[in-house]
């Protein structure tokens, strides 16, 4: 098939890519792909090219592409009724319908959803809900925020201050100063190489008090933490991470932030992360998997505790001045209860759990011996490689050789086969759709094994 040159152009002449070299691709030095169709793990490009999307979008397609229940219910709803605000109590049958839906998925202790449209929009509720409930509380100087060298929570003012990648701060004079960062719960690359698991939790513990003691816990307001790390590697935690760290912000009163965007409604096997690792959150972050990004929607999911505060700040001080024109769209929320249902109905996250740990063990299997392959990792239908100049002393490749995206492009050029170079060091990222079978995974796990062989021998 011809490439539609005319597309091509008006692409590098209008569209504005996000985290893209901005001049080469205007300069048509760089790739330019357009998707036209997509099925189960599957896309398709205008050129016919048929490819294995093992990375879902970006986390996003929990679902699988094409699932005509949630296009039937997007069209249904913007039939009856395409947008109505949720301002002063106004709702519709999809956005109140989802609410409960959430909730009732939800750890027990959450109360209420705000709904947005993104996880960026999401933390950036976050953070103004939580600087809002401390000044309710009488403690105006509590408002500085925790977050974690390599965590992900997204790219803006705040959000990507929070964000723990050089990326997102570089020439946007970030992060702002009510954001602090800790140690990353990153086992594979401790200081310390002598530290066990246990002694590397304790050091993290150890490192997050020692920030509060230097910061004063009186001027600490929350600590914002993804359950496994995603964009900076994904990383699960050590054993014994979440218990550590969380008996340190109880004792001085911090509250806790878990974004699940990427792991809430089952990508860990695990309706949410927060179960599957006992994370007690005072606020849940989630949107791509709320609606499988068939429409965007993202919310923030809020504690009884967190809840009976503001509720007081609105007897005190009238409604509450936040709001978004798109919070609880209908189109979205249709998507919404839509997607849910049929993560039920497929069991998604059973297979997610167990299809992700075939996928896990078969890549560690094919790649853990591998002279170049210093780590194999992942939970449920996550699983990262990465990649190293020499195991032994875990010496690591310099940047500018670009290992991770020459295997990323390899994987794509020889078996169309789509997975992420993650940013900050050379690491293969995959978080397939939860509907990837069996012999799927091999056919992931056989290509990336090509492409390594081809990259480093």
């Amino acid at each position: 098939m011809l490439k539609n040159d005319q597309l091509d152009q008006w692409d590098r002449e209008n569209f504005f890519h996000p985290s893209t070299h901005l001049a080469q691709h205007a300069r048509g030095e760089s790739a330019n792909r357009v998707i036209k169709t997509a099925s189960g793990v599957f896309i398709e490009d205008r050129d016919g090219n048929r490819l294995l999307d093992a990375f879902a979008g970006l986390y996003c397609v929990n679902v699988g592409y094409g699932r005509q229940e949630i296009a039937e219910a997007i069209a249904e709803q913007a039939r009856e009724l395409a947008y109505y605000h949720s301002y002063v109590g106004h709702g519709t049958e999809a956005s109140i319908t989802l609410a409960k839906m959430i909730l009732d998925r939800a750890p027990k202790n959450m109360s209420k959803v705000y709904f947005g449209l993104g996880g960026s929009d999401a933390n950036e509720t976050n953070v103004k809900l939580i600087w809002y409930y401390n000044n309710i509380l009488g403690r105006p100087e509590k408002k500085k925020i925790i977050s974690r060298w390599r965590g992900y929570h997204g790219s803006g003012l705040v959000t990507g201050s929070l964000t723990g990648l050089e990326l997102f701060h570089k020439k946007f004079d970030l992060p702002v100063e009510q954001v602090i960062h800790t140690e990353a719960p990153y086992y594979y690359r401790r200081d310390n190489l002598d530290q066990t698991e246990e002694q590397f939790v304790a050091h993290c513990a150890a490192e997050l008090e020692a920030l509060i003691e230097r910061e004063g816990a009186d001027t600490i307001a929350a600590f914002i933490g993804e359950p496994v790390l995603g964009t900076g590697g994904i990383v699960p935690p050590p054993a014994g991470y979440w218990e550590a760290i969380q008996a340190v912000l109880k004792k001085h009163d911090i509250l806790l932030v878990a974004d699940e965007v990427v792991t809430g409604f089952g990508r860990l096997g695990s309706m949410f992360g927060s179960d599957h690792y006992g994370i007690e959150a005072d606020i849940i972050t989630i949107a791509k998997g709320l609606t499988s990004a068939y429409a965007p929607l993202s919310g923030s999911i809020v504690s009884d505790k967190v809840w009976k505060v503001l509720e007081q700040g609105t007897d005190e001080n009238g409604p509450i001045g936040h709001g978004w024109t798109y919070s609880a769209h209908p189109i979205g929320a249709a998507a919404g209860v839509a997607n849910l249902k049929l993560i039920d109905e497929l069991n998604l996250v059973q297979n997610a759990g167990s299809t992700g740990a075939y996928l896990n063990a078969t890549m560690a299997e094919a790649l853990a011996g591998h002279a170049h392959v210093g780590d194999v990792r992942g939970e449920g239908m996550l699983c990262a490689v990465e990649f190293v100049k020499d195991k032994d002393s875990r010496t690591f490749f310099d940047a500018a050789d670009k290992i991770g995206p020459q295997i990323s492009a390899k994987l794509l050029e020889q078996d169309k086969v789509i997975a992420r170079a993650m940013p900050q060091g050379d690491i293969l990222g995959f978080a397939p759709p939860f509907c990837l079978t069996r012999s799927e995974a091999d056919q992931v796990v056989d290509a990336t094994l090509r492409a390594v062989k081809a990259v480093l021998g």
